[in-house]
């Protein structure tokens, strides 16, 4: 049970363990970005700059295939054992990054960050919403909100300074120390209740299937339309099998007795429109995070600081309507306050349609901002209504399937809006899209996150209501 003090800060007995959450969460966010701006002196030492994107997405697709995988286990085996686990494995990965000696060793340890960084967003996270009452986990949410804000600006920064002043290996051994705090604070302050009954099995049936179909999916969504047509034989060949892994994943999952993951859980209202929610937030975030900078930069042309500024701003109204979104739930319900910010989403996304070659910057900024702000109010709310929607022994796996539908969506994302601005702008030699096409192209972006933006609209108004939900989890808990 949470203690019943309501203080939520650093420095409350909680303090500790929220802070190495927070920096548990930063080794994560951090090595999302801080490599983007070594990337270059990267591949000039190691000699293959036809590899740095698998630099990117080995760890992205690590990272969404471990978090459904360690969500679950950890309420197999606890959520302390995973969180620790994850960070072995990703300070691993780190000291073969930091050490390796070709591209390949580099990017093999991207995919050992990638699997840690699955295991602790999920389980911090599901930690969170252990240790913290409901009229405090907003506020918490806030605070890890505000890590991954930071991170964002401060990541791409430090990884310029330390290949440029030191050496970019440093950006992974960096990573040693950080990883030793954290695990130095949450076994010294994290006390978790012993796990009760007898342990169930593990799906080893369900956890291949999930494990080898999700990354060829995800591979598929990313390389189509770029590294090969989407109608090409690797295209069909990859998308066709992690399909049908998926595929028999599912059926697999809807019969078994005690699954990896049970997708059985998405047949409860709040949690599979929460899920449904998260896909839709990660295609309209990576969306405008992938193209936005690159309308700064190929159409205002700014340089990458000053565009970075537009995208900033999302980042900035995330964490702050996240932290104050717990007095809004409470009041009016989780439903309607996540209805208030899928509004200004649309509003947001709706704005960047009038975005042209004549537009000041400020205006792209504040209509990101809009998409943060909002974001901050149904990201935050959905994820803690399907927390609340369920008992200690599933919150992790409701927690791990909600992470990973963001990643899908990010995937599903980046796939689409790379597939209309390769059909209607000039590639490059460096692969960015450019000539007189691209504000054609991007208005297509445009368009289709603001198609999106009212599709999460609408996820909102299904939600069901807070009366309703917790009539259901009582019903259930006395069946149980």
């Amino acid at each position: 049970m949470p203690p019943t003090s309501a203080s939520v800060g650093l420095r409350s007995e909680r303090g500790p363990i929220l802070l190495s959450l927070m920096l548990a969460t930063a080794l994560v966010a951090l090595d999302a970005t801080i490599i983007a701006t070594a990337s270059s002196t990267i591949a000039t030492e190691l000699g293959s700059f036809a590899q740095v994107p698998w630099l990117f997405s080995a760890y992205l697709l690590a990272q969404a295939v471990s978090t459904p995988l360690a969500g679950r286990l950890s309420d197999i085996f606890g959520r302390k054992s995973l969180i620790l686990a994850g960070v072995a494995v990703f300070l691993a990965g780190s000291v073969l990054c930091g050490a390796a000696w070709s591209m390949g060793a580099l990017i093999a340890g991207r995919v050992l960050q990638g699997l840690g960084a699955g295991a602790i967003m999920p389980v911090s996270q599901t930690i969170a919403a252990d240790i913290y009452t409901l009229e405090e986990r907003a506020k918490v949410q806030g605070y890890l909100a505000s890590v991954w804000a930071a991170s964002s600006v401060l990541g791409p920064t430090l990884g310029g300074v330390f290949s440029e002043f030191l050496s970019w290996r440093w950006i992974f051994f960096i990573n040693i120390p950080l990883c030793a705090v954290a695990v130095w604070m949450i076994v010294r302050r994290y006390r978790e209740t012993p796990l009760q009954g007898a342990r169930e099995p593990i799906d080893y049936t369900g956890a291949v299937l999930l494990s080898v179909g999700s990354p060829l999916l995800l591979v598929g969504l990313l390389e189509g339309g770029t590294t090969w047509a989407w109608s090409s034989w690797p295209s069909v060949t990859v998308l066709g099998a992690g399909a049908l892994l998926l595929a028999l994943f599912v059926r697999h999952a809807l019969r078994a007795a005690h699954p990896i993951v049970d997708l059985r859980l998405l047949r409860r209202r709040v949690i599979g429109v929460a899920t449904a929610i998260s896909l839709v937030v990660g295609m309209v975030v990576l969306g405008l995070s992938t193209y936005i900078p690159i309308y700064a930069q190929g159409v205002l042309g700014y340089g990458p600081l000053i565009a970075g500024f537009a995208l900033a701003a999302m980042t900035v109204g995330w964490p702050l309507t996240a932290s104050n979104s717990g007095r809004l739930y409470l009041r009016l319900g989780f439903r309607l306050t996540a209805m208030i910010g899928s509004a200004f989403v649309v509003v947001g996304a709706a704005a960047t349609l009038t975005l042209g070659a004549e537009t000041p910057l400020i205006a792209t900024a504040g209509a990101t901002f809009l998409v943060g702000a909002g974001m901050g109010l149904t990201a935050v709310p959905t994820l803690v209504a399907a927390q609340s929607s369920v008992t200690h022994g599933i919150r992790g796996a409701v927690t791990g399937v909600n992470v990973f539908a963001r990643s899908l969506g990010s995937a599903l994302g980046v796939a689409i809006c790379g597939a209309m601005v390769n059909a209607t702008a000039e590639v490059g030699a460096d692969g960015a899209p450019q000539g007189d096409g691209l504000m054609d192209a991007l208005h297509l972006v445009f368009i289709f996150t603001t198609v999106c933006a009212v599709v999460l609209a609408v996820f909102t108004t299904v939600m069901p209501r807070d009366r309703e939900a917790a009539r259901q989890r009582r019903a259930e808990q006395a069946a149980a």
